[in-house]
């Protein structure tokens, strides 16, 4: 299975939570993409730590691999120009590009993941869905959904960019990233990925919320379990921001301690990154 993860120096305790959850919960063979970039002010996700990361993956099957992408050259070439100044790094936008990385080139689909999501189960039946004729694969919003509709009113049809599954030869015949790209450089955005993937993307799957809960709490069959910002409105409003890396917050915030086993192994090996 082709996984990428997207980012600069900061999510290198997410990505290891999250690695680490797909191989003590996963199966089969994972070949984990991290793609970042050295540009402007942006710490780049160090090789060190790539380096640690594949060595750590090779542990629990030798054919695992972790390969660090240096996507600048590409991003530079087509720079998000719009959306340079958002919230969120130049980094949350190297998804659009994946399509020109060399790396994944003979991948004919990738399963893009957020650093702050965390696997539950097997992900097998998910990254194998049928994605014939469509470009990604993806769960609703639970909170974009109801803001915004691509094929009318009463369709939910936003994605969360969190969890995504691409056909990459869907994808490259329909120059869905090209789209994408195109509309950051254009015109501003909220959540600029995900708004312009959502916006570019016109063949899609919805796939069920196990493969994606955005929740504060995973439920009985969640499969992937996505650590996003949630809204709280009592007793008063406030963004609640909990990271999986951030153990002591989700015991106490959270009151979550289904995935000691896998903090267990973090706090030990936490200290290599």
């Amino acid at each position: 299975m082709n996984i990428l993860y997207c980012g600069d120096a900061g999510i290198s305790r997410g990505v290891l939570v999250s690695i680490l959850s797909l191989m003590m919960n996963g199966r089969g063979v994972f070949n984990i993409y991290i793609a970042t970039i050295k540009y402007d002010n942006v710490k780049p996700f160090p090789k060190k730590t790539a380096g640690f990361l594949d060595k750590l993956v090779k542990k629990y099957n030798v054919k695992n691999s972790v390969t660090l992408i240096d996507a600048t050259e590409v991003f530079v070439a087509n720079l998000p120009k719009k959306n340079m100044g958002s919230y969120f790094t130049p980094c949350s936008m190297l998804r659009l590009y994946m399509d020109k990385f060399a790396e994944l080139q003979q991948c004919e689909r990738v399963l893009y993941l957020d650093y702050d999501v965390v696997c539950r189960g097997d992900i097998s039946k998910f990254y194998n869905t049928d994605l014939d004729g469509v470009e990604a694969a993806g769960v609703l919003d639970i909170y974009g959904k109801n803001f915004y509709h691509y094929h009318g009113l009463l369709n939910f049809d936003y994605m969360n960019s969190g969890v995504m599954l691409f056909n990459l030869k869907e994808c490259r015949k329909t120059g869905m990233f090209e789209k994408a790209v195109s509309l950051c450089m254009k015109r501003w955005m909220m959540l600029a990925d995900q708004a312009a993937l959502n916006k570019a993307i016109s063949k899609r799957k919805l796939m069920p919320r196990k493969y994606n809960e955005q929740g504060e709490r995973p439920r009985k069959d969640t499969v992937l379990h996505h650590f996003s910002n949630n809204f709280k409105f009592w007793p008063y409003f406030k963004v609640q921001k909990v990271k999986p890396f951030d153990v002591e917050r989700v015991h106490k915030v959270l009151k979550i301690d289904e995935y000691d086993d896998i903090f267990a192994e973090y706090e030990k090996l936490k200290s290599n990154l």
